[in-house]
C-alpha cells in the first residue's frame, strides 16, 4: 500500500521518529499544515473522536468540524499532500455521547463502526482500533483483541467496497504511567496477526505500547523521563529496545502516545532508541492558550483575559487531566481546558472583540497564536530528526 509504503522508506531513510500532531485547534492544524508543506515533511493530524467526529455525533470540540468538513479543509490548504490524517482512538465509548448514554457494548461497537465508516469515506489513512474503554468495567486483553479483531476487520471490508487505503494502528491499553509488559505485546500481536493471516487481511503497520509516559495536569508524570529508577519499572533504555525486537518478528512500526511535555533530553532518545512514531495533543493546546492570556495580559485586556478564563473553568473540562490531592489553581485549572472552549459562541465572540483591539496596536491575534504553537511543535520536529540542521 502506497502509504505504508511512504512511511517506511521515509523512516529507513532518515531514521527518525514520525510526529502524531493532535489538531487542538484551527491554529494548531494551520501551523501543522504550514510546517508540513513549508520543509516538505511527513506530519500526521491525530484526531480523536472528542475533537472531530461524524455529524450523527455533532462534530468535535475543534471548530465544531464534522469529520468530512475537517478533511476538506485540511485537504484544500496542504497544497503539497504532505499531512496524513488519522483517526486516534477509535473505539466503542471514545466519544462522550456514547458514555451519556450508557450504550451497551453492541451499541458501543456499532456506533463506532458507523465513525469509522465515515471516516474512511472522508479520507483518513490511518485507523486507530482502540476498544480499551468500557464503562461497564476495565477488559481483560483477549477481551479488547476480540474486539480490535472485529474492527479492523470491518473496517478494512469497508474500504475495499469504497475504494479507499488504509493502514491500521492498533492497542490495547488506555494509558498509563507504567509500561507494557513484553510478554502481553507479544500475545497481542501473535495473536492478532494470526487473525489477519487467517482472514486475509493486511498486517497493522503501528502498534501502541506503553513506554511510560502519561500526561497529567500540565505534565508527564511516566517513568521514562525520569533519571532514577522506578520500583517494579524497567527503564526505557532497556524497555525500548525489546519492544523493537518485538515489533521487528512482526514486521510493525512501535507507536508512543501522551509524549507530551517530555524534556528535549528526552525527546532525543525516542528515534536513537528506534521508536518509529509519537503523539502529542495537549501541550499544543495549552501553549495556545497561555499565549491568549498572555497577550491579552499584556496589551491592557486583563477584564477579557479573566472572561475567558472563567469561561474555561466553569466548562469543568479540566477535570480528568487533575492528580489526586492536586495543588493546581483555579487559573491553573482555566488554562489546561482553555483549548476545548475555543470554538464556543461565548468565547467567539470574546475573541471578536480583543482581535480588534489587538489590531489597533499593530497586533495580529490569530497570526501570533499560530506562531507559539508551531514553536512548541517545531521542539519534536527538532528532536525527533525530522527537521535538522536548523
Amino acid at each position: 500500500m502506497k502509504i505504508q509504503r511512504q512511511l517506511k522508506e521515509y523512516l529507513t531513510k532518515h531514521r527518525s521518529t514520525l510526529l502524531g500532531v493532535g489538531p487542538m485547534s484551527l491554529n494548531c492544524i494551520d501551523a501543522t499544515i504550514e510546517l508540513a508543506n513549508d520543509y516538505s515533511i511527513p506530519l500526521m493530524l491525530v484526531a480523536s473522536r472528542r475533537q472531530i467526529d461524524s455529524e450523527v455525533f455533532g462534530g468535535g470540540y475543534v471548530n465544531g468540524w464534522t469529520t468530512p468538513e475537517f478533511s476538506r479543509y485540511v485537504t484544500d490548504k496542504d497544497k503539497k499532500a504532505n499531512v496524513i490524517l488519522a483517526r486516534d482512538h477509535g473505539g466503542p465509548w471514545q466519544n462522550n455521547k456514547e458514555k451519556e448514554a450508557e450504550l451497551s457494548l453492541s451499541q458501543a461497537m456499532e456506533s463506532s463502526k458507523a465513525s469509522y465508516k465515515v471516516d474512511i469515506d472522508a479520507g483518513f489513512q490511518i485507523l486507530h482500533i482502540d476498544p480499551s474503554i468500557d464503562i461497564f468495567g476495565v477488559p481483560k486483553v483477549n477481551v479488547i483483541i476480540d474486539r480490535i479483531c472485529e474492527l479492523y476487520e470491518f473496517c478494512w471490508s469497508y474500504a475495499q467496497q469504497q475504494g479507499k487505503e488504509i493502514i491500521f494502528e492498533i492497542g490495547t491499553e488506555e494509558q498509563s504511567e507504567t509500561s507494557s509488559t513484553l510478554e502481553e505485546l507479544d500475545y497481542a500481536l501473535e495473536i492478532i496477526f494470526d487473525f489477519c493471516q487467517k482472514n486475509h487481511l493486511p498486517k497493522p503497520t503501528f502498534v501502541v505500547a506503553q513506554t511510560g509516559t502519561r500526561v497529567m495536569e500540565t505534565r508527564n508524570i511516566g517513568s521514562f523521563d525520569t533519571p532514577i529508577r522506578v520500583a517494579d519499572e524497567i527503564p526505557a533504555d532497556i524497555l525500548v529496545p525489546k519492544m523493537i525486537e518485538i515489533c521487528k518478528k512482526f514486521g510493525v512500526f512501535l507507536k508512543q502516545h501522551n509524549t507530551d511535555y517530555l524534556s528535549d533530553e528526552a525527546l532525543k532518545w525516542l528515534p536513537r532508541l528506534g521508536i518509529h512514531s509519537a503523539n502529542v495533543a495537549p501541550e499544543f493546546g495549552i501553549a495556545e492558550t497561555k499565549a491568549l492570556v498572555k497577550i491579552l495580559e499584556t496589551n491592557g485586556l486583563e477584564s477579557s483575559s479573566d472572561e475567558f478564563l472563567q469561561l474555561a473553568f466553569d466548562s469543568n473540562q479540566w477535570e480528568k487531566w487533575m492528580l489526586p490531592n492536586t495543588k493546581a489553581t483555579d487559573r491553573d485549572r482555566a488554562i489546561i481546558a482553555g483549548h476545548y472552549i475555543f470554538a464556543t459562541a461565548q468565547f467567539v465572540e470574546i475573541k471578536q472583540r480583543i482581535t480588534i483591539e489587538l489590531k489597533k496596536k499593530g497586533l495580529e491575534l490569530e497570526e501570533e497564536l499560530k506562531k507559539i504553537v508551531k514553536k512548541s511543535i517545531f521542539r519534536y520536529l527538532r528532536n525527533f530528526r525530522i527537521i535538522r540542521n536548523t
